[in-house]
């Protein structure tokens, strides 16, 4: 009678636990859905945290509601921008890295792979070679890279302190989350896919301050 009982009160704790559980990751989506529509950041932390671990679950609840399971990685991005934008202007562009996805180059691209990407040499005809000398400029040290295992290769022979990465909606939120602690800011691909895709360059530019900083140079 007494394991009876204990296992009908486990069985209540996991059935509520997953009410719990539910009603979190809800939540989660509805505010990440209202900041993507008002811009508005409403428990931030919160929301990364279900974002985070319970990142699959999240995925599958969205499909479940009719929702593009992207919203969940765009949401991760957007947030996760907002958290380190302060942090991110206010560090030394010097101590920045900027990081491309080799899907951007120009089909006719003759950059030669080297061990920390592509060696582009800004031949303008690709979005990567319009912003890349733009972001040296400004002392960033810019990489195009062809995976994930090359953002490893960076983050043990660099020393850095924030990074802006460019990628699809998924890639982006993961990259992002694996190198949380370099505040990292990140920027969309306007066409995503594995060839011939595009980024907005002014929205780029913005990101990384270049036009404030060539309007406060005129003045």
């Amino acid at each position: 009678m007494l394991t009876e009982n204990a296992f009908q009160l486990f069985g209540q704790i996991v059935f509520f636990g997953l009410i719990f559980l539910f009603l979190i990751l809800l939540i989660a989506l509805i505010l990440g859905k209202i900041l993507l529509k008002k811009n508005i950041l409403i428990f931030p932390k919160l929301i990364l945290f279900a974002l985070d671990f319970f990142y699959s679950p999240l995925k599958q609840l969205a499909r479940s509601f009719g929702f593009d399971d992207i919203m969940v990685d765009h949401i991760g991005v957007e947030i996760r921008n907002k958290i380190n934008e302060k942090k991110f202007k206010e560090t030394d562009n010097k101590k920045k890295i900027m990081v491309f996805p080799h899907c951007l180059r120009h089909p006719s691209c003759e950059a030669v792979l080297e061990e920390t990407g592509l060696a582009c040499d800004c031949c303008g005809k690709c979005a990567i070679g319009i912003i890349k000398p733009k972001a040296e400029e400004l002392g960033y040290i810019v990489f195009i890279i062809p995976g994930s295992t090359f953002i490893k290769k960076i983050v043990k022979n660099h020393e850095f302190d924030s990074v802006l990465g460019i990628a699809c909606y998924e890639d982006l939120n993961m990259t992002m989350m694996n190198l949380s602690k370099f505040s990292p800011q990140g920027v969309l691909l306007s066409r995503t896919g594995c060839y011939k895709t595009k980024v907005d360059v002014k929205s780029v530019l913005d990101k990384i301050g270049y036009y404030d900083f060539h309007n406060k140079n005129k003045e």
